[in-house]
């Protein structure tokens, strides 16, 4: 028989079979969290064998009891790590605290606010103004926990508790007794601010401080008003970064660093966070969600701001406010050293000082007799066109003295006729205005200290809460439009109804334009060869412009159109008092004879400037004329 041989080849051959299987099954071993898996699956399959083959009575249904909770406790265990506790906690209750002013409804799922009812205002149908309602809004704090978890509030269970006769809320999202998260809300009587704070106690060893702990606030701001467009037109962002208040455009996202209070404007009411320790930075995104302005909508913008929140000494301690309640600028501004009663928005500028040292006191002075507002206005509108008479005499004046110089102008134009005595004329026409003591500006510039009057007028009464749904003869709401006639069909940038105010304000700037159309063409000089005609352009004006303000106001705030309808009449009656009985052209026309006599001024440093430009501009266009002929 033949002798074996040991066979080297053979045995490292199985040596490294074995180390190959060694290594297989140590590499897909299971993971703990496999292992939990296996281990509930196998506290399942025990309960639906239990269920399904033992008779339902007292002692097994215990038993079953037993065994579901204890799935439960592991599942919540695993998700919830050190807030597994929460999970046993109903996410069905809600609590209320409210004054006089504001009801806010708080769930203890998350541990916000699901609903926030403003009491003394109702919507354009009737409905109570309610700012948060139907999950449109979402407060969530993200944070990380020593066991690698990523835990949002908004899916946590908080535990309230009220004190204070009930003014005061205190939501907790406990680990244990001494370890915890808590939201506080305090409101207080007859406000609509509420004191609002976040803050740990504890929890420096269940942070994660390599996860930031990021604060995150959205609202969709529902319809309120009749007029979506111009709701949607005053719907703003407004917030304070780096001491300087300031806004997002409609669509628009923005990072900015010391963030102290973010602002939702829905037109005249707000939701407001205020923040004691500004966030070092936040990212602030605001969406426009009426974009058809032929289209309805029951949304106008959705509002976010997402801050990360800074750990001292491993806890949070956040003391911030919350208001929801009317964009008034009075109201506002009792909040002093916030700033938040930029909010309400009256203007930049000149216009906003006007509007909030002049307009909002005569308002609020003939406010306090208690008569209708539509009368409130046109009174304001009486006493505007008076304080601004002294001008609009200053304006006619002028155009009655350069009525009186025309024809010499005429006569000028006449005897230096064609292009190349453009400059000549012009010299000739501004030493008889000198003389005479008449000047273009003296006209214009009245008619521009008129303008900031408009302006501020035109954000004043449309940002005016105080006229919300207020009526007056057939408007039923001044701060929306009037409403006399539907059309059944939509007329692109007019709508699908009438307003009668927008056609009487359109009516009496036609006429307005007429009359002032006249005495600016006192006011121009003679039509000059190869210079544009004046006068075609604002007779052109005359017919665009009321046609312009139709489609405009239509949509717009009726107490608005009744402020320019008043206005331009009185200004109108005005004009026909200075015209038949303050002005006499021959008083006029002697006083610019008597001015021609006396000896004319020493030129000023920039008339002289002007009048040395001209002469050598004049000189070098009879240079050219020269040149020409040789």
């Amino acid at each position: 028989m033949e002798e074996k041989k040991f066979d080297a080849n053979t045995f490292i051959g199985f040596l490294l079979l074995g180390a190959i299987a060694l290594w297989w099954m140590y590499s897909n071993q299971p993971t703990p969290e496999q292992l939990e898996k296996v281990k509930t699956e196998r506290i399942q399959d025990s309960i639906n064998k239990i269920q399904q083959s033992v008779v339902t009575t007292t002692p097994q249904l215990k038993t079953i009891e037993v065994l579901s909770d204890s799935l439960k406790n592991v599942n919540a265990q695993n998700e919830l790590g050190a807030f597994a506790s929460s999970a046993s906690i109903s996410s069905e209750s809600v609590t209320i605290i409210e004054n006089d002013q504001l009801k806010l409804t708080i769930s203890n799922k998350g541990g916000q606010i699901v609903e926030a009812l403003l009491k003394d205002y109702n919507t354009y149908d009737s409905i109570p103004v309610k700012l948060i309602k139907d999950n449109n809004a979402l407060f969530n704090i993200n944070f990380g926990t020593s066991g690698n978890r990523i835990l949002n509030t908004k899916d946590l269970n908080f535990k309230p508790e009220l004190s204070n006769n009930n003014q005061v809320l205190t939501m907790k999202l406990a680990v244990d007794g001494n370890r915890y998260l808590e939201y506080r809300y305090e409101i207080k009587p007859d406000d609509y601010m509420i004191d609002f704070s976040i803050r740990s106690q504890g929890l420096g060893s269940v942070f994660n401080t390599s996860h930031p702990v990021n604060l995150q606030w959205d609202l969709t701001s529902y319809r309120n008003e009749k007029s979506i467009r111009s709701e949607s037109m005053y719907t703003w962002y407004y917030y304070k970064a780096d001491g300087n208040t300031t806004y997002l455009s409609q669509d628009d996202d923005e990072t900015e660093k010391e963030v102290s209070w973010v602002g939702y404007k829905q037109h005249f009411f707000s939701s407001i966070l205020l923040t004691d320790t500004p966030f070092k930075s936040a990212n602030l995104v605001s969406e426009k969600l009426y974009k058809d302005v032929d289209k309805d909508s029951i949304f106008t913008n959705k509002f976010s701001i997402k801050a990360p929140l800074e750990l001292k000494s491993g806890e949070l301690n956040y003391a911030m406010n919350m208001y929801f309640g009317p964009t008034d600028y009075t109201t506002l501004k009792s909040y002093e050293g916030t700033d938040i009663e930029e909010v309400a928005d009256m203007g930049w500028g000149i216009f906003g000082w006007i509007n909030k040292y002049i307009f909002r006191h005569i308002f609020n002075f003939l406010s306090g007799f208690s008569w209708n507002y539509g009368l409130i206005i046109i009174l304001m509108t009486i006493a505007v066109r008076i304080l601004m008479s002294p001008l609009v005499y200053k304006s006619y004046l002028s155009s009655a003295k350069m009525k009186v110089l025309r024809p010499e102008m005429e006569e000028i134009n006449k005897r230096l006729p064609g292009k190349e005595n453009a400059m000549k004329r012009q010299q000739e026409t501004m030493a008889i205005q000198r003389k005479a003591g008449v000047s273009m500006m003296s006209g214009c510039i009245p008619a521009l200290l008129q303008m900031p009057v408009f302006f501020a007028l035109f954000k004043f009464f449309p940002s005016n809460i105080t006229l919300r749904q207020k009526s007056f003869l057939w408007a039923d709401d001044l701060s929306s439009y009037d409403n006399i006639f539907n059309l059944g069909f939509n007329i692109p940038f007019y709508g699908s109804h009438v307003s009668l105010f927008p056609i009487l304000a359109s009516v009496a700037i036609f006429f307005y334009m007429k009359m002032n159309q006249s005495q600016q063409a006192n006011m121009q000089p003679p039509a000059q060869e190869g210079m544009p005609d004046m006068q075609k352009m604002m007779k052109m004006m005359i017919y665009l412009s009321p046609i312009m303000m139709l489609f405009f106001f239509n949509q717009y705030a009726s107490s608005l159109s009744l402020y320019y309808f008043v206005s331009n009449l009185l200004t109108i009656g005005i004009m026909l008092v200075i015209k038949n009985y303050v002005i006499d052209e021959d008083k006029i026309h002697a006083q610019i004879e008597e001015n021609k006599k006396r000896p004319e001024k020493k030129k000023s440093k920039f008339r002289q400037r002007m009048d040395d430009a001209m002469k050598q501009a004049q000189a070098q266009q009879e240079a050219q004329k020269k040149a020409k002929k040789k």
